[in-house]
């Protein structure tokens, strides 16, 4: 199967294994930003393949984990309203808030749907003229140009009864606040793929030459983790500190201009929380001002509902690095798919889903 078998053949895998272990003298710990490297370092059991002076930590580049629970309240009090029909991608459903979520919601009678793409919610609202369409728009910047284009389109051609509600959160600003911490341990980091495919790396490189961290953008199969893993010691180990690109078949350094131009014709940064991290300066997206009229906060005045985490759930701790999901004394417990305390246990991109599925099921001889 061309562009998949190719970048998990064993041999190759192996070699850059030999290649990482030659190169590396010196304990460094490393974060992998996406969420979806987390899954593949765990689904292929590449972590356990490592040199014992490579560490690796989970960073906060899951967007349903980082949605803040407000917002999630927000969507829940939304979706609750009757001639709503509410629309979101499936691994929000399960996320919860501080006493529902949406998939309670639907059960509840809620016209909550799952779309595949905004613009399927655009059209629910083109042929439902007498509903309320809300779609949740959540994401980092790879999400951004569609749900941008969403917007866009409802202002084109009118729709009064298109919203959405907005929760974008941007990378970069968040690279920074790990990096500001004083308890920052990590010293170089694998950045996501199709994220950098959007925007390019120019953001990444004052954040490399300001802290001195080498930042390598990866895609998402053993072996694309295993090169830049390496790429990124090699940097380590001659004292670089530079912006690289593994994920060259898709990746550029300009990212993807017109995707670019639709994200800023319609959004623009803001200040964002972080669901378990708090507020992080200009690292959200907001509609613009010309767009407000499709905010859905202020059309359905959702903006004063204020609820607070779980004390119970540490998921900031192991979206900023500083823990890993086993360390939750409710991992695996109190804590699960089923019953989750914080989204990090039920989003696809979830670090705590990712040890859940993959480290039970290998210690259970799956």
């Amino acid at each position: 199967m061309k562009y998949l078998a190719e970048f998990r053949d064993a041999q190759a895998v192996q070699a850059w294994l030999e290649r990482l272990r030659r190169t590396v003298t010196r304990p460094w710990t490393i974060m992998e930003i996406c969420g979806g490297q987390t899954h593949s370092f765990l689904r292929f059991g590449l972590d356990e393949l490592l040199p014992p002076e490579i560490t690796l930590v989970h960073g906060p580049g899951c967007p349903v984990c980082v949605t803040p629970i407000e917002l999630i309240d927000r969507a829940v009090a939304i979706a609750s309203l009757p001639g709503v029909i509410f629309c979101s991608f499936g691994d929000m459903l399960r996320v919860p808030g501080s006493r529902s979520d949406l998939f309670r919601v639907k059960a509840q009678g809620g016209d909550v749907r799952v779309v595949y793409s905004p613009l399927d919610a655009v059209t629910l609202a083109r042929r439902n003229p007498q509903r309320e369409v809300v779609f949740f728009a959540v994401g980092f910047e790879t999400t951004a140009p569609a749900n941008a284009m969403a917007v866009w389109q409802a202002a084109q051609w009118g729709l009064k009864n298109f919203s959405v509600l907005v929760a974008h959160v941007r990378v970069p600003p968040a690279i920074e606040a790990i990096l500001s911490s004083p308890q920052c341990q990590v010293r170089g980091f694998l950045a996501a793929g199709h994220v950098c495919t959007v925007m390019g790396t120019s953001e990444y490189e004052p954040i490399a030459r300001r802290y001195h961290v080498p930042i390598v953008v990866t895609g998402f199969e053993p072996l694309d983790l295993l090169q830049g893993l390496t790429m990124c010691v090699e940097q380590l180990e001659r004292n670089q500190a530079e912006v690289t690109i593994q994920y060259r078949r898709s990746v550029r350094p300009e990212g993807n201009p017109a995707a670019k131009a639709q994200i800023e014709r319609v959004f623009q940064v803001v200040d964002r929380a972080w669901r378990g991290i708090g507020v992080i300066p200009q690292s959200g997206l907001g509609l613009r001002p010309e767009f407000a009229e499709f905010d859905a906060e202020k059309k359905f005045a959702a903006a004063e509902i204020l609820p607070e985490e779980s004390p119970e759930c540490i998921a900031g701790e192991v979206l900023q690095g500083h823990k890993k999901p086993p360390e939750c004394p409710a991992f695996g417990s109190r804590c699960t798919p089923e019953h989750p305390l914080g989204a990090p246990m039920v989003s696809s991109e979830g670090a705590c889903a990712a040890y859940y599925r993959y480290r039970r099921a290998r210690a259970a001889g799956g």
